[in-house]
């Protein structure tokens, strides 16, 4: 059911790209903002991370573990501007290797006016802005570069994007299931501290529901294939782009990883890691084992999936190639999957990285209706 719509809310699926615009112009981390359709309104929060102590040798000090900005850092939330206190909440997470909140913002914000729930955008451990700034900036990063190219040859897929994480993975690939430990860790305390009633937003008990892209949505199926504390025994999961188990994924890509860095990790979490996941046997480890590859714990995870029944919805593109549809067929069974996940294609140029293109001057028209079709859809589930 659609709840009344404010007069300038047509004009963000009329005019994506414009609002996309004016959206990143007006969000500024740090600072308290009521955005201009004054319906909706931007708080931050601080979030001090637990040290799990996974730290690694390095042979660069630029990617050290040991980074401030991991361990202490900001979050968003975006609310309904005459919300004072809130008893659900919207847990948005988002894809590997992303530096900013730039094209999550549309998305905030539409969640947010369309289902009256405070939607909280919570960056995984090393991206956003729990990341130094110089991974992010050529000029710091132009020696690593370099070197890496030398080392690698002509790989076409290597970029000032992708270089710190292609570097750091390539040095130990367990860092991608540790950062995504940490990240497991620190929303289930964000969970606990928003149900316990503290939270300066919410109210005691309050509803937590999750959007998960890409790397985000494999990182919520293994939370909710743990569900730590049973926070997520009544939660909803819509996951866009993602929900694929990990051995159909295809990371090479100049905005993620480069192709020597995605061999490393694949190959790791296909052969290297069956022993580790033997010796540590907990929940949480068991999770993410089984989302490595189909016949790992293939029945308990497909029947938890079903199991879900419709807590479990989302939407996949026909044209992604880092998370692929036959991936999510393996992660929840074929019949579950054509179940809850639709397959859709957009008639213009899109990747996974980049679904709804701001730049895309010929068919913008078509960017609107994909943007509406997708998030009419996520509203009604997450309502």
């Amino acid at each position: 059911m659609y709840l009344p719509l404010h007069k300038n809310f047509i004009a963000i699926f009329m005019e994506y790209s414009k609002r996309y615009y004016e959206l990143n112009k007006q969000f500024n981390l740090g600072k308290e903002t009521l955005l201009d359709n004054g319906q909706v309104s931007i708080s931050f929060y601080l979030f001090k991370s637990k040290d799990l102590g996974m730290d690694f040798q390095i042979e660069n000090p630029v990617f050290s573990d040991r980074i401030a900005e991991n361990t202490s850092f900001i979050y968003p939330v975006f609310k309904p501007s005459s919300m004072k206190k809130a008893n659900q909440a919207i847990l948005l997470l988002h894809g590997l290797n992303e530096r900013n909140w730039n094209k999550y913002l549309t998305w905030a914000e539409e969640l947010c006016l369309k289902t009256q729930k405070a939607v909280v955008l919570f960056p995984i451990a090393y991206h956003i802005n729990r990341s130094p700034q110089q991974w992010s900036n050529p000029r710091m990063i132009q020696s690593v570069y370099e070197l890496r190219r030398k080392k690698n040859g002509e790989d076409r897929s290597l970029s000032f994007a992708n270089v710190a994480l292609s570097e750091r993975i390539s040095e130990n690939p367990y860092r991608f299931y540790s950062s995504g430990r940490q990240s497991m860790s620190d929303i289930t305390e964000l969970i606990a501290f928003i149900k316990s009633g503290n939270h300066q937003l919410f109210t005691e008990n309050s509803h937590v529901d999750v959007f998960a892209y890409s790397i985000g949505a494999f990182l919520a199926q293994i939370l909710f294939l743990t569900n730590p504390e049973n926070f997520f025994s009544e939660s909803k999961l819509f996951m866009f782009c993602g929900g694929s188990i990990f051995s159909s994924m295809f990371g090479e890509s100049r905005t993620i990883m480069d192709r020597k860095a995605f061999e490393i990790l694949y190959q790791y979490y296909q052969e290297d890691f069956n022993p580790l996941a033997e010796k540590l046997q907990d929940k949480a480890l068991s999770s993410f084992y089984s989302m490595i590859s189909p016949e790992r714990n293939e029945q308990h995870r497909k029947k938890f999936f079903i199991d879900m029944g419709n807590r479990v919805a989302g939407i996949s593109l026909q044209n992604d190639k880092v998370i692929p549809y036959s991936g999510v067929e393996k992660a929840l069974g074929c019949e579950n999957a054509h179940k809850r996940i639709e397959l859709l294609n957009f008639d213009f140029d899109y990747t996974h990285e980049n679904p709804f293109p701001v730049n895309d001057k010929s068919k913008p028209e078509l960017v609107n209706q994909a943007f509406q079709q997708v998030f009419t859809k996520a509203v009604h589930f997450l309502i």
